[in-house]
């Protein structure tokens, strides 16, 4: 239903932004990354997730698309609700939670608040099968690129990227323009940036 809110930033507090559009203050529960990038009585923009229960409606906003996508698909994990979300995006970037997920690191998703050992493994199993990306998929979407996409690290990048909603498609042109033997971390967050400049 809402897209997006832009106006200004009226009110903050723990876990909400408060975001004034044409004399109407919209509340968005947030994430502390989202937080940190807001400040009372400038403009911004928030990417919005509405959720609706049988007895509340509740608004979720983003300060980038990806953090919104990353929010999406791990709320369609079975025991991640709204409120786990946010909390797993306040403690993990979205390239750290697809990092997290590409390497079967339980530890690094239990560091989210109210986030066990169990509810991680879920995650991690749960993404890893709906986002299943295997060598030849990389080689064929990557068309000419192909050398240089199945090189070093790019494959567990392009793997990670899936988890947050990308086709292999869509970013393995970006990829092949970086240098295989970096961090996927990094070759994450670089993709995510020449993403964003397009």
């Amino acid at each position: 239903m809402y897209y997006s809110v832009r106006g200004e930033v009226i009110h903050l507090e723990n876990g909400i932004a408060v975001i004034e559009c044409g004399g109407v203050g919209y509340k968005c529960q947030t994430t502390l990354n989202t937080q940190k990038n807001l400040k009372l009585g400038t403009q911004a923009k928030l990417y919005t997730y509405l959720n609706v229960r049988e007895d509340a409606m509740e608004l979720f906003g983003f300060y980038t698309q990806e953090e919104l996508s990353a929010y999406k698909t791990l709320i369609g994990v079975s025991g991640v609700g709204p409120k786990v979300g946010l909390a797993i995006l306040s403690a993990l970037s979205p390239s750290q939670i697809a990092l997290a997920i590409a390497s079967d690191d339980v530890k690094a998703i239990t560091l989210a608040q109210g986030v066990g050992k169990k509810l991680a493994q879920r995650i991690i199993l749960e993404l890893k099968d709906k986002f299943n990306l295997g060598g030849a998929d990389v080689s064929s979407s990557a068309g000419s690129n192909s050398v240089n996409v199945v090189s070093g690290n790019v494959p567990k990048a392009i793997e990670a990227l899936t988890v947050l909603g990308y086709s292999s498609s869509d970013v393995a042109p970006f990829l092949s323009k970086l240098d295989g033997s970096l961090p996927v971390e990094q070759l994450i967050g670089e993709t995510l940036k020449l993403m964003g400049r397009n």
